[in-house]
């Protein structure tokens, strides 16, 4: 048995999952960018973003939904970016994602079924096999992508992360109040 949404059908194991999110947690390089980085003759390094993402964060805090992210890496256009949509949760330089994960859950007294993780390499699989749904981008590691609960149609810093928001929205019956919202 299936859902329809905007981005097709869904089990409805997948629909009653994306009810119960409270938090989601997303993985930055290959999710909320395109995973690639570029860097310049003076050491900066540079990454893009999809204003489409951006959007479904913004549309989900104002829903009530907690944004975090979880990032092996370190950079200040992560933090700068994360702060303009407003999350609160940056975790930066983790070795061992399921620590922040765990902090998290305490910090916001979650259980691991109020959660969805967005990733899109074996690293993020800890996390995503303990909460509730977690998400692979269509353009995961292929091991990702079997473990996954749900797979975006849509590839990492091209707008994953707003599918799984509107989603998100859809499940509870909010996903109409996002289109008069400006960012």
């Amino acid at each position: 048995m299936t859902v329809q949404t905007l981005y097709g059908a869904v089990t409805k194991e997948v629909w009653h999952r994306l009810k119960d999110v409270r938090l989601l947690i997303c993985d930055v390089d290959g999710v909320l960018s395109d995973g690639m980085i570029y860097l310049g003759n003076e050491g900066e390094e540079y990454k893009s973003f999809s204003t489409r993402d951006g959007f479904g964060i913004k549309a989900i805090l104002n829903a009530g939904i907690e944004v975090a992210v979880i990032t092996g890496r370190s950079s200040r256009i992560v933090s700068d970016r994360m702060t303009a949509l407003g999350v609160r949760h940056i975790y930066q330089g983790q070795s061992d994602k399921q620590r922040s994960y765990g902090e998290l859950l305490d910090r916001l007294q979650l259980t691991s079924q109020q959660v969805a993780y967005i990733g899109d390499d074996v690293v993020d699989l800890p996390v995503m096999q303990d909460c509730g749904l977690g998400v692979a981008v269509a353009d995961a590691h292929p091991l990702v992508l079997q473990r996954a609960c749900y797979t975006t149609r849509t590839a990492g810093g091209r707008g994953a992360v707003r599918e799984l928001c509107d989603l998100l929205l859809d499940a509870r019956g909010q996903l109409d109040q996002a289109e008069g919202m400006s960012v």
